[in-house]
């Protein structure tokens, strides 16, 4: 079975949509292009077959909307309070509304005395370690801390304002 007609048509019509198919003989047999040529005629081909797409679908509804955070604030430690450490371990909380939504990758992000620490965390309570405070405290008698409810690439998408506290540390006399 020769297969030669059948790719000529097929070749035929991909081209035939976008311009006149001309045919004339070689001695191989006959020969198709776009470019008239001397003894080549033009074919009358039949129109393509078109087929209409199904519309594209639409969601009837749409995904909810997840509510922006509205509210973030320093519980723990008090503005202008004072937190008992000699090793610079000390508590946190935060308040937020709506809840953290870490299933979205959002956690909060700490920083102290300017530094931003580099673990963040996925409690709305937590411990700024020793080693933490070590690396970001200033050599200050007052200290502040700020926190940010970040998203998964670390955009702020809240900040609270920030606390200012004093550490006392017990010293022996």
């Amino acid at each position: 079975m020769n297969k030669l007609p059948l790719l000529v048509v097929l070749c035929i019509a991909t081209v035939a949509a976008a311009q006149p198919v001309y045919e004339s003989s070689d001695r191989d047999g006959p020969v198709f292009s776009d470019i008239p040529s001397t003894g080549a005629r033009e074919m009358q081909l039949p129109q393509t077959n078109l087929m209409d797409s199904p519309p594209p679908q639409v969601a009837t509804q749409p995904a909810p909307a997840v509510a922006p955070y509205t509210a973030v604030q320093i519980t723990q430690p008090e503005n202008g309070g004072t937190v008992h450490s000699n090793t610079g371990l000390f508590s946190m909380a935060v308040a937020l509304s709506p809840n953290l939504r870490t299933d979205r990758g959002d956690a909060i992000a700490i920083k102290l005395d300017g530094t931003v620490l580099p673990v963040r965390r996925i409690t709305l309570q937590f411990d700024i370690s020793s080693d933490e405070w070590q690396m970001a405290a200033k050599d200050q008698v007052e200290h502040q801390v700020e926190v940010a409810v970040v998203d998964r690439a670390g955009m702020a998408l809240l900040i609270a304002t920030p606390v200012r506290f004093y550490v006392h540390r017990a010293t022996r006399h």
